[in-house]
Formats: structure tokens, sequence, C-alpha cells
């Protein structure tokens, strides 16, 4: 069984800047409510085989491992328990000249995706949301105070 969460949200600044935020995974508890805690556990930035720590509140600390990245544009990674294995998107479009489109996207696979749909799938819905609009939020306030 494969549940997936999504949410796509337009953002009022270039692909380039967007990307730039999003992808500095360890500056998310800044922008999102929905992360406590972020760490990269390898060097070399984020790239295939990249490691990082999550914390949420109110879900288990995971381990995520970036599976692809086309840099500038989008990455995946994924983290696995027992009966879980769960895979987050993060992609970045341009929309035209100084705006983007960005999807947020999470599936859960495995024997207890459909369990963890009923317990959590309301707290996941709105952790998949904020990250969405805690990004929009952090690159917009940038663009507006031109940092």
């Amino acid at each position: 069984m494969n549940v997936e969460y999504e949410h796509t949200i337009e953002i009022a600044a270039h692909p380039d800047r967007v990307w730039d935020v999003m992808s500095d995974v360890e500056r998310w508890p800044e922008w999102t409510p929905s992360v406590s805690g972020a760490q990269l556990l390898d060097a070399g930035g984020l790239r295939p085989g990249q490691r990082a720590r999550l914390r949420q509140p109110r879900l288990p600390v995971a381990i995520w491992t970036v599976e692809r990245i086309e840099h500038g544009r989008t990455f995946a990674w994924r983290s696995d328990a027992a009966g879980l294995s769960s895979v987050g998107e993060h992609t970045v479009e341009k929309k035209d000249a100084d705006s983007s489109r960005v999807v947020v996207r999470l599936t859960h696979s495995g024997a207890l995706a459909g369990p963890v749909r009923v317990i959590y799938g309301g707290l996941i819905r709105r952790y998949v949301r904020f990250e969405a609009e805690g990004l929009k939020r952090a690159v917009e306030s940038k663009e507006s105070t031109g940092q």
C-alpha cells in the first residue's frame, strides 16, 4: 500500500533563491514548525548518500538518506523503519521570471503505511503544508529584505 501526501505552493522568487533555502536542510527548524532539529551526518553537503537526522514534534527521530538530487531543482530522500518506508520529495520549478512553484511530497509504503495514515495522517498533512508554507515565508521575506 502506498499513501501519498502532497502540497504545492507558489513562491514570489526565482527558483535559485528557493533552492538555496530549501536545500539548506540544517536551517529548516528556523522556518518550519514541522522540524525541530536537523543535522547532516556526512561531509559534502546535499548529495546522494548524504544522511540527515530530523527531529519532528510528536514523531520519532528519523534518519533520511538522499537518494537522488538535481541541484537547483529537486531532491528525494528516504527513511526506513520496521514496516514503513518513507520517501520525501522536494521540487522547485520556474513559473515565470520571478516566481516559482514548489511541490513537497511524502510517500509511505509498507505494511504500516495504512495504520500510520489512520493514526498520523492529519499530522503528516499539516507538516507537509507547514513545510511548503514556511519555505514560502522564509524565501519571500529574504527577497523583500534583499538578503
